[in-house]
């Protein structure tokens, strides 16, 4: 059963200049702290997916999302708290659906996370909220394009090249930077471009994505994931017909880890003296 925060809000942790209080630091109070980022208030998917809000914090562990590998490693590093982007159980709803209910499986991997003694919040809609999307920022931190940025608009971000690249020098570019093997490609990767569109995880529909060609004029537009037949086969129609633009798709987690890589780091400073470390997960897909 999944706990809500934000009905049950308690005490918030007493503050002071650079950090919080570590006396007796709770799991609670990490969250209380992170709803801060996201205007005070805990996002609709931001759950308490494992342990109690009373649980007292000896390290944190972050991930993507709440592997099995991941809670090994997390539990190994001696964290009573592990905060994934994602949630546990295969859906964007916290509470899983009955189909899932019933499967044995999910019932093996709930005694594992017991046997963990892990508390697990996932820390989704918080981050996303804050005044720069985290995620965002994450993402164009590792790709080194923070003093490019142009504009940052509600769901995307707007980067404006020194120098123009060529699609296929932007794609090796992000390739080289977040250690991707591979990465999926539509439209004309052969024209310069000065205007990257970015949008982290599942955000590449054409609704958001298309708009940055069209209305912000960029020339190509990196994204997590989204529906085949809309943003792809527009770019398609677009590179037949002519015109310019580009589109790469990143993978979800591939987009998105890196603002958890992040987080760490923000955490690591708000609780200097709680260990926190970062678990990276491999993409769950590979190409043969």
């Amino acid at each position: 059963m999944c706990t809500d925060l934000s009905k049950e809000r308690g005490k918030k942790a007493d503050q002071i200049k650079g950090g919080l209080r570590m006396t007796e630091l709770t799991v609670r109070e990490v969250v209380d702290a992170l709803a801060e980022w996201g205007g005070a208030s805990i996002g609709e998917a931001d759950r308490l997916l494992a342990g109690e809000p009373a649980t007292a914090v000896r390290g944190i562990a972050v991930a993507f999302t709440a592997t099995i590998g991941a809670m090994q490693e997390a539990a190994d590093s001696g964290a009573s708290l592990l905060i994934v982007h994602e949630g546990a159980f295969y859906s964007h709803e916290n509470d899983p659906a009955a189909w899932l209910a019933c499967a044995a499986f999910y019932e093996e991997k709930r005694r594992r996370i017991a046997r963990s003694g892990l508390a697990i919040y996932r820390c989704h809609d918080t981050l996303h909220r804050c005044h720069l999307d985290l995620i965002t920022e994450g993402l164009i931190r590792e790709l080194g394009w923070q003093r490019c940025v142009a504009r940052h608009l509600p769901a995307a971000s707007l980067i404006e090249l020194s120098e123009p690249m060529t699609g296929e020098q932007v794609v090796k570019h992000v390739k080289q930077l977040l250690g991707l093997d591979r990465v999926r490609v539509a439209g004309n990767l052969k024209v310069d471009c000065l205007r990257i569109g970015l949008l982290v995880g599942y955000r590449g529909g054409g609704k958001l994505a298309i708009p940055l060609f069209d209305r912000y004029g960029a020339d190509l537009v990196l994204y997590g994931e989204g529906p085949e037949w809309e943003t792809p086969e527009y770019v398609r129609d677009l590179a037949e017909m002519g015109g310019r633009g580009a589109i790469v798709a990143l993978g979800h987690l591939e987009s998105e880890q890196p603002g958890m890589k992040l987080l760490t780091e923000r955490l690591q400073a708000l609780f200097p003296g709680v260990p926190v470390s970062f678990c990276p997960v491999a993409p769950a897909l590979r190409s043969l």
